[in-house]
């Protein structure tokens, strides 16, 4: 077991369950808050990760929890062959997620679905690449999430994840601990109301495997290959996995 997967948004309940239930809470301010607390910098992260696809040309893409739906419309905008399935425990996610891929008239190729990545319902080797942006840090139980990510995915298609990360070097590590400590809690109480989301948040990031021990976790996995790369100074790290 790693330490994310003990820590939990509230008090009672099974982690899958409190996390649905905290992303459902937060899901009208989450833009806002995604975008603000991390300056718009996150956007630039999401087309690192999708440019990390383009020279495979993937026609079939699952984004694992899709949350709004961002990534699967950055992906959708820089691949527009792909068929993308995005899917997430919280319907007050998705619904926010639909309509925005209405207004942009993406519904042709981007369709979402509630699963528990914890035990996906599609067939094994069904998708030619996987994509995850700021969520398998909340998964219940990272290996059985990773396994089923490996599962579905084709031989040789690749996984491309980004993830918060807490940063290794002086003195952005001592920055942002100060940061993810004062700011973003405060901001993300005032912000979405709720008292444990942006606490929850700051403590997953620094529990969870990151660098060389998060690329062996994937190998466990089952992933042939894997490597990262440190974003902004470490606040960000972004995964490539193959099949």
């Amino acid at each position: 077991m790693y330490q994310q997967e003990i820590i939990k948004p509230y008090n009672s309940g099974d982690k899958a369950q409190q996390v649905e239930q905290m992303f459902d809470n937060i899901a009208p301010t989450y833009d806002t808050l995604n975008h603000r607390l991390s300056w718009d910098i996150d956007k630039g992260w999401r087309r690192k990760a999708i440019r990390q696809l383009l020279p495979y040309r993937p026609q079939s893409l699952l984004d694992i929890a899709t949350g709004t739906g961002d990534f699967a419309i950055q992906a959708a905008r820089m691949l527009p062959q792909v068929n993308i399935k995005a899917v997430d425990i919280s319907e007050g996610m998705m619904d926010i997620g639909r309509q925005k891929v209405a207004k942009l008239r993406l519904d042709s190729q981007i369709s979402f679905e509630r699963q528990d990545c914890m035990s996906l319902t599609y067939e094994d080797n069904t998708f030619d690449a996987v994509t995850a942006a700021f969520g398998i840090r909340n998964f219940a139980d990272l290996d059985r999430g990773l396994a089923e990510i490996c599962r579905v995915l084709r031989k040789g298609g690749n996984l491309s994840i980004v993830e918060l990360t807490s940063p290794v070097a002086f003195p952005m590590k001592q920055l942002f601990r100060i940061y993810s400590h004062t700011v973003l809690p405060l901001y993300g109480r005032l912000i979405s109301k709720d008292q444990s989301a942006y606490s929850y948040l700051t403590k997953t990031i620094e529990a969870f495997p990151q660098g060389e021990r998060m690329t062996d976790i994937l190998k466990k996995a089952g992933f042939s290959q894997a490597r990262f790369k440190r974003l902004t100074f470490g606040i960000c790290t972004m995964y490539f996995a193959t099949k």
